[in-house]
């Protein structure tokens, strides 16, 4: 008997009292968060989580973001930015940079031409660190956040922000395609010799906005 008919066996068995048609009861009573925290525990979670992780974390209000926004780029030293369509406008009132739209036409050498990429994202895990962006129109297409080398995201707390994964799960539509991002792009080899940016930006920083 092979060990696929080994697994089947047992999973028959194990269904043998289900009536036809009926499915079998699934316990779900896994925690939808580690421990009791205040929305400002949360928030002060996600941004030690995503330092952890290498991102670059900045907190501001609403009025002053679009002057965060400029010294990033400027820092950078970015000139062409890459725009999703629905991105805030006010966002970047005080960026001097060339505006690229996000064009369905584009190409994956024109877009690692591009210096920064600035978006908004769906929902921020506190527990994981995790960034997840959905496509909406200020987020732009996928591959916007994994082909420039930079990437600043720009995160409402505490509206956007949640504790843990289920929490997510609960707000995003599976349908919509989802990038999950803990950090910046990273992987290591046999040796744990770490490189950055491989398959995503090398350098993440998050605006978290009150």
């Amino acid at each position: 008997m092979s060990s696929r008919e080994r697994i089947l066996g047992r999973v028959r068995r194990a269904l043998a009292d289900v009536p036809p048609g009926e499915d079998p009861p699934v316990e779900r009573d896994y925690l939808r968060e580690h421990g009791e925290r205040t929305v400002e525990e949360t928030v002060d979670l996600l941004a030690e989580n995503l330092a952890d992780y290498r991102a670059v974390v900045h907190r501001t209000d609403p009025g002053s973001l679009p002057g965060v926004v400029a010294e990033l780029l400027a820092a950078r030293g970015a000139s062409t930015l890459l725009v999703p369509s629905g991105l805030d406008e006010g966002w970047l009132a005080a960026a001097e940079v060339t505006r690229v739209p996000d064009a369905e036409g584009s190409t994956p050498h024109e877009l690692d031409r591009v210096d920064s990429v600035v978006t908004a994202c769906a929902v921020a895990v506190a527990e994981t660190g995790t960034l997840v962006l959905d496509g909406s129109p200020d987020q732009g297409r996928r591959r916007i956040s994994l082909v420039p080398d930079h990437h600043i995201c720009v995160v409402r707390v505490p509206d956007q922000v949640v504790a843990s994964v289920p929490q997510a799960l609960e707000r995003l539509d599976p349908a919509r395609p989802l990038t999950w991002i803990s950090g910046p792009s990273a992987t290591s080899d046999i040796e744990l010799d770490r490189v950055e940016g491989v398959h995503g930006p090398r350098t993440l920083e998050v605006v978290l906005v009150r």
